[in-house]
């Protein structure tokens, strides 16, 4: 077996490309790695690929000019002066998370005070440089930011990354919020009609933007001009819809469905078609039927619609509803040493805030567990995400980490949860050939962590080394260099 590796090792010294790329990776990417050979040995390993398969105990990857060079049982294998080689006995390695739901900014809220209140309008403020070190250390290979308030911005952070000027995860850059006639809100756009949603499509098409997403108020027409001018450009189009429900938008041909099950409105009281209703889809998701809910998936598997999970969203709710004064953070140091002060004040503010409606939200996230697994069960395309704005303790890469773990609490294998979290992603964006599982010949986006998620999913936490088209980067080194700067820049 020693001598099989040496082999894969010597024949993938032939070609020097992805060699030439890390020597490309500039002085603010450098000083962040922690394996900077183009050949890399993860030996006696746990492997957990994926594909929801159980995980294999004692395995080697060799990873080699970027890509997985060879699988196989564990070995001791001789280092070479362009090797490196990891002893990683007590340890697991998975695929890079596919992100489906991110954000590159933060929701402020000016002059919050003790009751909750705050004066508007909110701003929103870019976090290009703290986020994309969160995801990248947490796990976080791959990531789609979900809705733009700076799409340029967004699109011109994207070019940095991938020409080794900055670091962080691969992006998928969405779009301005597309939304339709309602209340004026400064992070979205407000489409008058279905040619200016065409037209808005196009422009930032034009510009770089791969997705695109459509917001509460848009209209079912203003919907269909987004849909069929994204597809004919081979682009995506996602939803946190209101106004137009689950069903309609499928049948328009929407792509995929933030959170989960929780914004479908088809059985809101006084629902109006085109209009967003009171209850927002809450009613809705409570009171559907097992036959509704079965009609529904459906439909959502017919047209191919994803759903995107996001029960870290909700389960934030929870948490800060059934908290009560005085109790300590329920977050782990390492987030909240993320924040900068001012977030880290308003989140402490925000947990001891005496709260009502703790039964109703644990409600509504137990339901949304169920149709997920339901949607998955039936052979839904399940994605995962968390939507970190800065609220209620939500950073990012951190909550990419729990919503994992809330994946395993509705009744997910840990196998089938990080499956969700990584090739499923991969599988949406159309890139499972190049990643999302350990397989060989797949870019090596892989996570190295401590212990074994599979028997104890909490694990994924305790991550070491996250490579990145086959570059080992320090996650503590990251880490260090956004501490307390989430919500500054």
């Amino acid at each position: 077996m020693r001598h099989a590796l040496i082999a894969v090792l010597m024949a993938w010294s032939l070609h020097p490309a992805q060699a030439q790329q890390l020597d490309a990776l500039g002085p603010e990417v450098r000083k962040y790695l922690r394996v900077n050979t183009s050949r890399v040995v993860l030996e006696h390993v746990r492997v957990i690929d994926g594909t929801g398969a159980p995980s294999r105990a004692d395995q080697n990857v060799v990873i080699a000019d970027g890509k997985i060079a060879a699988l196989s049982p564990g070995s001791d294998t001789p280092a070479g002066s362009d090797t490196t080689v990891l002893d990683l006995r007590g340890h697991t390695v998975f695929p890079g998370i596919v992100g489906m739901h991110g954000h590159l900014w933060f929701l402020a809220r000016p002059n919050l005070k003790e009751d909750g209140d705050y004066d508007g309008p909110t701003p929103a403020t870019e976090m290009t440089f703290s986020a994309p070190r969160l995801y990248l250390a947490n796990g976080v290979t791959t990531m789609r930011t979900a809705g733009s308030i700076e799409p340029l911005t967004e699109v011109n952070l994207k070019r940095l990354i991938e020409q080794g000027l900055a670091p962080g995860p691969h992006l998928d850059v969405t779009g301005p919020y597309l939304d339709g006639p309602g209340k004026l809100n400064l992070r979205t756009q407000a489409l008058t009609g279905p040619e200016d949603a065409r037209q808005t499509v196009a422009f930032w098409a034009d510009r770089g933007v791969t997705s695109y997403k459509a917001y509460v108020n848009i209209t079912r027409a203003q919907l269909r001009a987004v849909v069929t001018e994204a597809h004919k450009r081979g682009l995506k189009v996602l939803g946190h819809l209101c106004s137009v429900s689950y069903q309609e938008a499928a049948e328009i041909g929407i792509d995929s469905l933030e959170h989960g099950f929780l914004v479908n409105t088809q059985l809101d009281p006084g629902k109006e078609p085109d209009k967003c209703s009171d209850s927002a889809g809450d009613y809705t998701l409570a009171h559907m039927s097992a036959e509704q809910a079965d009609v529904l998936i459906g439909t959502l598997i017919q047209h191919h619609v994803a759903i995107t999970s996001t029960l870290v969203l909700t389960a934030s709710y929870v948490a800060s509803l059934n908290q009560s004064p005085g109790d300590a953070p329920p977050l782990r140091p390492a987030v909240l040493a993320a924040m900068s002060a001012e977030m880290r004040a308003d989140y402490l503010m925000d947990i001891r805030r005496p709260r009502t409606g703790a039964a109703d939200r644990e409600q509504l996230l137990r339901r949304d567990m169920q149709l997920e697994r339901a949607f998955a069960a039936r052979g839904g395309l399940l994605i995962a995400g968390s939507d970190p704005v800065g609220l209620r303790g939500m950073v990012p890469g951190f909550a990419d980490q729990r919503e994992i773990e809330l994946l395993v609490e509705a009744g997910f294998t840990p196998p089938e949860a990080i499956r969700i979290a990584t090739l499923n992603g991969a599988t949406y964006l159309g890139r499972e050939d190049r990643i999302g599982s350990v397989a060989v010949g797949k870019n090596a986006d892989l996570v190295v962590v401590r212990g074994d998620p599979s028997a104890r999913i909490a694990d994924i936490e305790n991550v070491e080394i996250v490579f990145k088209d086959g570059v080992g980067y320090d996650p503590a080194a990251l880490l260090a260099s956004a501490q307390g700067h989430y919500v500054e820049y």
